[in-house]
């Protein structure tokens, strides 16, 4: 039985449920919690330095007392999220011993958990994998759903395998010592949940965002709880993306070019998805008849995240080649989750590519002027 300071949340996955405990206190159960996975022959963290410095006690003191844990820490910076990092700590798991009945604990952001869950994919052949997401983002998204894998210079996410986890500890309190930028980035997959799912927590959002940005508890866990709610019902029904789960990319076309272009080391991926969803607002305007007032509300709370890194100098021509490396793109042709109205959203094939590069010079100018002024694209 949950506590109320924590619930259960579960997702459906071809290998069977997992659960993701949410809500404060949620570490502090790790220990039972990962007792009733059942018996590891060894325990082995992966994480990054600085996360591992600030929350070493207290996730020693949610393992299990007669496993102590190997510790294997790595670069957690998105430029690291390669083929080289997995290897590393592959044979770092291998002079640790570890045999097919270990457990993997990767703790940390986004970047940990893509690359800890694909080495706990291929590691042996798949060995058992806990999640414990200490950044915002990684909280209410990439944690949950099974989606591993690192980068190429081609293009992001190009290498990895659906792999659910066993467990999923999310915890706000984990959040507190998340820098500003980290945090307000994390927003943007939130603000992406009230878009594409839940008019009532855009709504939320939109009267609220100033206590969310304090961290304010009873705000924060709010929208953590129901951000993985959607993504819990969505990836439950989809686990591939096959159909369904594609409208969880709303903003990351755009958002995934911007990082490619600027080589991962410009934009923290929160950001980069934050111009993509007023891009792919903007672009769902010209193409899908999303009412201007709508693409004016969602620029408004995106800025309400607070700044962004500027509009890399790269040209319309760099950002569709950019794209074209998409694992979303079909035969060579963009494809783009596009919301007609706040709560609903679905992916449209065959966007003229000249609308798209028009969408493309009109950003940077048009997403600094008054939100009011908002229009047609002129290209």
């Amino acid at each position: 039985m949950k506590s109320a300071q924590t619930k259960a949340i579960a997702v459906r996955a071809a290998t069977g449920k997992y659960a993701v405990v949410c809500g404060s206190g949620a570490i502090a159960k790790a220990q039972q919690e990962i007792a009733r996975l059942g018996k590891f022959s060894s325990v082995h963290i992966l994480s990054s330095p600085p996360v591992w410095h600030v929350l070493e006690k207290k996730i020693r003191q949610g393992i299990p007392a007669r496993l102590a844990p190997f510790v294997h820490l790595f670069d957690d910076a998105e430029a690291e999220k390669n083929l080289q990092s997995v290897e590393g700590l592959a044979q770092s798991l291998v002079a640790a011993r570890a045999d097919r009945h270990a457990l993997i604990v990767a703790i940390g952001g986004g970047v940990v958990g893509d690359v800890g869950g694909f080495v706990a994919a291929t590691y042996l052949r798949g060995v058992s994998l806990v999640h414990v997401p200490t950044t915002l983002v990684a909280q209410v998204d990439s944690a949950l759903g099974g989606k591993t894998g690192v980068n190429l210079p081609e293009g992001k996410n190009l290498v990895g395998a659906f792999y659910p986890p066993r467990l999923v500890l999310a915890d706000p309190e984990l959040l507190a010592t998340l820098p500003v930028r980290e945090f307000r980035g994390g927003l943007a997959e939130v603000i992406k949940y009230g878009v594409i799912a839940d008019a009532k927590l855009f709504a939320f959002l939109e009267k609220q965002m100033d206590a969310v940005l304090r961290r304010d508890a009873r705000a924060l866990e709010l929208v953590i709880r129901r951000s993985i709610r959607i993504k819990a019902q969505v990836v439950s029904k989809d686990e591939k993306e096959s159909g369904l789960r594609e409208i969880l990319n709303f903003g990351h076309t755009f958002g995934h070019a911007l990082e490619s272009v600027t080589r991962y080391r410009h934009f923290q991926h929160g950001e980069a998805i934050a111009w993509g969803m007023m891009c792919a607002a903007l672009l769902g305007h010209e193409v899908a008849g999303t009412p201007a007032d709508v693409v004016s509300r969602i620029v408004a709370l995106v800025r309400q995240m607070g700044p962004l890194p500027p509009w890399p100098d790269a040209t319309p021509r760099e950002m569709m080649d950019a794209m074209r490396s998409d694992k979303k793109t079909r035969g060579g042709k963009l494809r783009f989750v596009l919301s007609k109205k706040l709560g609903q959203a679905r992916t449209f094939d065959g966007v003229p590519e000249k609308t798209v590069e028009c969408i493309l010079r009109c950003a940077p100018q048009v997403f600094v002027k008054p939100v009011e002024s908002l229009g047609k694209c002129n290209g």
